[in-house]
């Protein structure tokens, strides 16, 4: 066999090698693709399966071994017969598709006229293909042009001032790219609100925007975040989504069964799974329960109910439901507060209205049967920030959420309907009261006729038995995965509890270092004192809620033990010691570098949002609650949990604003570097910040090699988390989204009233009052 000549090898390697863009010179033909380059998108033809005639150009995941195609050029007028077809770079610097015959399939309309030298079509890792011209400028994009999927960073319009709105468009059938009839977007009638349309009717509805930044959607298993937010550029609304660091590949999209899904990428399964859907369950489906009727996603099973004061119009809800009393046109009307509530469709969106006035605004109209507001300043930069929402006449597609999310609806009922049902709580609450006095004066008259010899007998057994037992009992009703491990081992592991052996000591008790088992594995034993006050329910409770979660920025709970009036918790070690150890050392600081702290904030910031959002230890009514025992370090408890015991949310948002400003500054919240001049760190952060001097709190290790404007930005938000008003702070699904999207305006921090000084004016008039804390507890830890 005759060699083949160098520069035709040569030749045949060049046709095969991939690059990630097209020029005017080099034409993208059958066989060729273009690759991103990083290697996560390529560009190229395809032909669908279970389809041998039509080929399509397109954009797909190259590394997912699953075909998954993201965009589709020309989904309506494929290539046909296997026709080969060929993408160019034309003179105007548009792109232009045609077959074999040279008839021209798709083309891109940039408006530019003047041919350019060097422009480009170039293929990015996010999946955006981009007509790129030398001096940097996007004249066109495929992001603008989306078909069935929007990709992270994608923005999909929801008013803007061309008036133009950009829509999903799902494909024909799961092997056919050709547009459907279901197509997701902005309702043209309102730029509040997205829907999921079946050719003109609505077929599932969101809930109007009601001004918040962020709906924060985690995966707890896989340990990434999802961040779906609405962005106000300039009075033009889009909806976007980001993901953490470090996220399996990720996509949302509409498919042909009208569904709108948010999928993740499984390594392990090879193939993607949903963790959203609309709708779903079946009565998300637009206008489902009728006129005055919602899905109360609440349920255990999502089902249709009436509103309060309503009552089925019929034997199902096909016809929705009707008042139980009419109204009457003047004030003998009242309205009933519904919360959590997916406010309904059809509505009247009223400008420039405050609260009261929008209250009076549906209280003077006879035909107003509802309203609902909120406040727009965190999300809009527009002038008018407020959301006044009217509806006339009947009331379709509400729905209730479970878990806290929706808003206030408040609902138009006849007076007389309210005060029946104030009238029945009225009735039935005295009743219940003298029920349970009287079932306790029974219980006590029992009790006592046992005679002081039983009740002892009973005593000596539980201080024996009570947590060994019964509540050892208790813990396995809870069904959690975790073993008991043995006291004995625990003794033999720490060296029976040995001083050498000690970690750290807290208000609860200590923690040592342990050797457990044959392996040696190494632990850490949270030893509760008998004096700590946690009883048996306290115990309980910590080792049902920590055995549930399961994130990689929090510490893993390994087993318990219960011994006698011993209460012992088993972690694992973390050998890296605390991050204090580190960061106020003078000897280790520097090995924390920005990316390294930076690194630490967000973990920690994700940590929160899990325990806040999925592992649900806040539940849907306890969003805050008020304590007697005050327990936590002083400097980071938030001023109305150390000064009245109310805790909530937002008391961990302030603790992880203080963490956030230590970290940056390698400061100690008390620290003595600006105790002459300023109450503590919070008041010597602000006090540079205001002044533009926020650069002199970042710490001199990390100063000259830090994106300054990433460091600043963190103070900014650092300053947000420890506002004093706790409805000031941000939520921690939005300090994440803030921390991960660095073009994301911020609001302006309000000046902290200084907590130190707050509480020593509590402390001297309690002292002058005679007031003793022994009810509270002031923990200083010390991290292991």
């Amino acid at each position: 066999m005759t060699p083949l000549p160098v520069f035709v090898l040569l030749s045949l390697v060049c046709f095969c090698i991939s690059d990630d863009r097209l020029t005017t010179a080099k034409p993208l033909n059958a066989r060729d693709k273009l690759v991103s380059s990083g290697g996560v998108f390529a560009l190229g033809f395809f032909t669908p399966a279970n389809s041998t005639a039509d080929t399509y150009i397109g954009i797909w995941y190259n590394k997912v071994p699953q075909p998954t195609y993201v965009w589709v050029a020309n989904r309506d007028n494929p290539i046909k017969n296997g026709s080969p077809g060929k993408l160019v770079m034309s003179s105007n610097s548009d792109l232009v598709l045609s077959d074999s015959q040279g008839r021209t399939l798709w083309t891109t309309t940039n408006n530019f006229t003047s041919a350019t030298t060097g422009t480009a079509a170039i293929l990015f890792d996010s999946g955006n293909l981009v007509i790129q011209l030398p001096n940097g400028k996007h004249i066109w994009q495929s992001f603008d042009y989306p078909t069935d999927t929007a990709l992270p960073d994608m923005v999909l319009p929801l008013s803007t001032n061309d008036g133009i709105l950009r829509r999903l468009v799902a494909w024909k059938g799961p092997d056919d790219p050709a547009t459907s009839d279901y197509s997701m977007g902005a309702d043209s009638s309102s730029d509040l609100q997205v829907v999921i349309w079946n050719g003109t009717r609505p077929y599932w509805r969101s809930s109007p925007w009601d001004g918040s930044l962020v709906s924060a959607l985690y995966q707890s298993i896989t340990g990434f975040i999802v961040t779906e937010t609405i962005v106000d550029r300039g009075g033009e609304l889009y909806m976007t989504f980001t993901v953490s660091e470090g996220s399996p590949s990720m996509r949302m999209m509409l498919d042909y069964k009208g569904t709108f899904k948010f999928l993740a990428w499984n390594s392990n399964s090879s193939s993607w799974e949903a963790f959203i859907e609309h709708p779903s369950p079946i009565c998300e489906r637009y206008a489902y329960c009728g006129p005055f009727g919602y899905c109360d996603a609440a349920e255990p099973v999502p089902k249709c109910n009436c509103l309060s004061g309503f009552e089925p119009d019929g034997v199902n809800f096909s016809r929705g439901c009707r008042r139980k009393e009419d109204l009457k046109c003047g004030k003998d009307n009242n309205f009933s507060t519904l919360r959590g509530m997916k406010t309904p469709d059809k509505f009247l969106y009223v400008r420039n209205r405050s609260f009261d006035q929008c209250t009076e605004e549906c209280r003077r109209s006879c035909s107003c049967s509802a309203y609902a507001y909120a406040d727009l300043k965190n999300g809009s930069r527009a002038a008018d920030q407020s959301r006044c929402l009217i509806w006339l006449g009947e009331l379709v597609d509400t729905g209730k959420f479970r878990d806290g999310g929706g808003e206030n609806l408040y609902l138009r009922l006849a007076s007389s309907t309210v005060d029946n049902e104030s009238n029945v709580l009225k009735t039935i609450l005295p009743i219940v009261a003298i029920l349970l006095i009287l079932t306790s004066i029974c219980l006590v008259w029992i009790c006592k006729s046992r005679g002081k010899r039983r009740i002892k007998e009973i005593k000596n057994k539980h201080t024996r038995q009570h947590l060994q037992n019964s509540k050892l009992n208790e813990l396995e009703n809870e069904s959690i995965d975790l073993p008991y491990i043995c006291f004995e081992d625990i003794v033999t592991a720490t060296d029976n509890f040995s001083d050498y052996k000690l970690l750290g000591k807290g208000g609860f008790g200590k923690v040592y270092k342990g050797l457990l088992g044959g392996g040696g594995k190494e632990v850490a034993v949270k030893r509760l004192s008998k004096s700590s006050g946690q009883g048996a329910d306290e115990f309980r409770n910590e080792v049902v809620l920590i055995a549930k979660l399961q994130h990689r920025n929090l510490v893993r709970l390994l087993g318990y033990c219960t011994h006698e009036d011993e209460k012992l918790l088993i972690y694992e070690y973390l050998p890296n010691k605390s991050l204090d150890a580190f960061l106020f050392d003078a000897t280790r600081n520097f090995v924390l570098d920005w990316l390294t702290r930076f690194k630490v904030i967000k973990g920690i910031a994700r940590g929160l949002l899990y325990l806040h959002q999925d592992s649900r230890i806040f539940g849907g009514n306890e969003q805050q609650a008020n304590t007697i025992r005050i327990v936590g370090t002083y400097g980071y408890m938030s001023p109305e949990y150390a000064m009245e015991g109310s805790f909530s949310v937002k008391s961990d948002t302030y603790s992880f604003g203080v963490l956030l400003l230590e970290i940056v500054s390698g400061l100690k919240i008390s620290s003595a570097h600006f105790m002459t001049d300023f109450t503590n760190l919070v008041a010597y952060a602000w006090s540079l910040w205001k002044d533009g001097n926020a650069r002199e709190l970042v710490h001199s290790s990390i100063v000259e090699n830090c994106p300054l404007h990433e460091v600043l930005r963190c103070i900014h938000i650092g300053l947000l988390c420890v506002q004093d008003n706790p409805n000031a702070r941000p939520l921690m699904s939005s300090t994440v989204f803030m921390l991960e999207n660095e073009t994301v305006p911020l609001p302006t921090p309000k000046e902290p009233l200084y907590f130190r000084r707050r509480y020593d004016e509590v402390e001297d008039q309690r002292d002058t009052m005679g007031i003793t804390l022994n009810k509270m507890t002031i923990t200083m830890q010390e991290g292991r």
